[in-house]
């Protein structure tokens, strides 16, 4: 071989790939599904070039004139276009693999083979200057590229398409497809962003998809870059693909807060930060508001001792009328007890007992969960018609709980009416006596009372009327801080000691508004972790619908008005597990 002879083997090998540089490898099934438009332009008899352009210096001139004929430096060319070739070492040939031929370079003897047909190497290219150079025809009959000679311009305009390399890997699994567009490419401040996800995978293993510069809406104007990048099943990662944005200076909605409360779906949570927490939420008004209260049922609470740790009785008082049990205790012994509530009629007549509503949850060890499952079974006001007749000078069981293990907690609700004095035992008692009725209350005690609520009181509900159809500005309710919504007082006479009903637990509250404006109802929790159920003009509103929400880290949508409604009504009751004061918020959606 003579000493030219390498470089010639190069030369000719590039040129080859150039003019098949169209189509991909014929030893892949090749998918390629994205491309890139490529403008060259070449000066005749000039070493210059134009990429997309980008002014380049050239070592030959970018059209070389021999008679009638162009030719173009295919090296050159072969870098821009980014064509690769492949040599076969025992062959010393190159090949260039396609779909629709195998081509050998015999740079040696200079001859091409395609298909196994023999090819002139002369017939379609010179040297010049060591640098080979092709028929400017050649892009059109082999690469598809358009091209027209500019003639007052004196250049070659070429039009390529490239093509990306194989997007299959050496199993044959296919690379995905990222892609996505816009609604449309231009949006206000504060505008929802449609996204319209175009992305694929060929081999339809699911997608994960990262994005880079996503956001639900912009709120500077400007313009802005997103990038989309997915992975699919078998962890093969798609090439980056990006667009921009433009927003304008038109404002839709000024803040991602008002953003949110506009268009987030109804029972949304939303992540609040101390910033957002004090420029939205902090120092609100509250309602001016009327208050009723319905003196006609009075309220039995015991709650002391809330964990109690030996059996005995937990509270009990005298019921005459309309009257109220509410319960809520945790077994703190080593063993299992059974929780009852015992009438006994101590007159010498027969009474009857009967059940007019009720929310109970059977025992576990979700705090939060008992409370809220019995708000919800109360606030359903399902009609009932249960009657207990007590004998007089005798006991019997109202309620009896299943197995009461260690570390569960109760909650029970009932609304109840008698038609003489019964009095009423909240107990924790021996789980294997199956028909505790006469060894109450001979075997137990009164247990002595904790810091939490025991005693009657002599309120049930609580009426609002506030006038939300005006306000301009965020206001709020507050709920159980003992100042805008004071604490009742009560009477314990076990102890014989005024008591106060912390948080209101027992009591409903019914908040009614003439003509609500346009707003949305938000929830707040202050003291803790809350979680429990609203009624919102007749329909069910679970707060949080899964899990609790936490003091101010969040704030929940629990409703929104239109400005048409005739009235608000909302009805609620403190959940048992869940901490106050509590916040509902009125936003005004202009």
């Amino acid at each position: 071989m003579s000493s030219r002879g390498p470089k010639k083997w190069a030369v000719f090998a590039l040129f080859f790939a150039l003019i098949v540089g169209s189509v991909t490898s014929a030893s892949g099934a090749g998918t390629s599904v994205s491309t890139s438009t490529m403008e060259i332009w070449l000066k005749l008899d000039e070493p210059v070039a134009y990429i997309d352009g980008k002014k380049m210096e050239l070592e030959t001139p970018g059209v070389l004139k021999d008679g009638n004929t162009r030719y173009v430096p295919i090296k050159f060319l072969g870098d821009q276009m980014g064509i690769d070739v492949k040599f076969n070492a025992k062959t010393k040939r190159t090949e260039i693999g396609t779909p629709r031929a195998k081509i050998e370079v015999d740079a040696e003897n200079k001859a091409v083979y395609i298909n196994g047909v023999y090819l002139v190497f002369d017939s379609v290219a010179r040297m010049f200057n060591d640098k080979l150079m092709v028929k400017e025809s050649w892009l059109f009959d082999f690469l598809g590229a358009k091209y027209t000679f500019n003639a007052e311009q004196k250049r070659l305009e070429i039009t390529y398409v490239k093509k990306p390399p194989s997007r299959v890997d050496e199993k044959g699994n296919s690379r995905p497809v990222a892609r996505f567009t816009f609604g449309k490419p231009v949006y206000k401040i504060g505008e929802p962003v449609q996204y319209i996800d175009l992305s694929y995978d060929p081999d339809a293993e699911g997608l994960v998809y990262e994005w880079e510069g996503k956001e639900e809406a912009f709120f500077y104007p400007g313009k802005y870059l997103v990038k989309l990048k997915v992975k699919d099943g078998g962890g093969l990662v798609s090439d980056v693909y990006s667009r921009y944005i433009e927003v304008t200076k038109d404002v839709m909605y000024d803040s991602p807060m008002d953003f949110k409360l506009h268009t987030y779906p109804l029972q949304s949570l939303i992540k609040t930060n101390w910033t957002e927490v004090y420029a939205y939420f902090n120092d609100l008004p509250a309602f001016d508001k009327k208050v009723t209260e319905d003196r006609s049922r009075k309220l039995l609470v015991s709650d002391s001792p809330e964990t109690f740790e030996e059996k005995g009785i937990l509270y009990t008082d005298t019921v005459n009328g309309k009257a109220r049990l509410y319960a809520d205790h945790i077994n703190g012994m080593k063993e299992k007890v059974q929780f009852v509530i015992m009438a006994t009629n101590k007159g010498s007549k027969p009474v009857t007992v009967k059940t007019t509503n009720k929310g109970e949850v059977y025992p576990s060890i979700y705090a939060n969960l008992i409370g809220h499952e019995a708000s919800v079974e109360f606030l359903l006001g399902d009609k009932r018609d249960d009657d207990l007749i007590v004998p007089p000078g005798q006991s019997r069981l109202y309620v009896q709980m299943p197995d009461f293990l260690p570390g569960q907690g109760v909650n029970v609700i009932y609304d109840v009416e008698t038609d003489g004095p019964v009095e009423f035992a909240f107990m924790a008692m021996d789980a294997s006596i199956e028909t505790p009725i006469s060894t109450y209350p001979l075997l137990y005690k009164q247990l002595p009372r904790d810091q939490h609520i025991r005693g009657t009181f002599p309120i049930t509900e609580k009426r609002w009327d506030i006038d939300a159809s005006s306000f301009e500005r965020t206001t709020r309710l507050i709920f159980g801080d003992n100042e805008y919504d004071t604490w009742q007082t009560g009477y314990d006479p076990t102890t014989k000691m005024e008591v106060t009903d912390d948080g209101n637990y027992g009591v409903v509250y019914k908040i009614h508004s003439d003509k609500p404006r346009k707003m949305a109802i938000l929830l707040q929790a202050r003291g803790g972790p809350f979680k429990g159920p609203f009624k919102i003009n007749g329909e069910f509103v679970l707060a949080p619908p899964s899990g609790v929400i936490t003091a101010f880290e969040s704030v929940q949508i629990l409703a929104r008005t239109t400005g048409t409604e005739p009235s608000l009504d909302i009805e609620f009751t403190p959940p048992a597990g869940s901490a106050f004061p509590m916040n509902l918020i009125f936003y005004p959606l202009d």
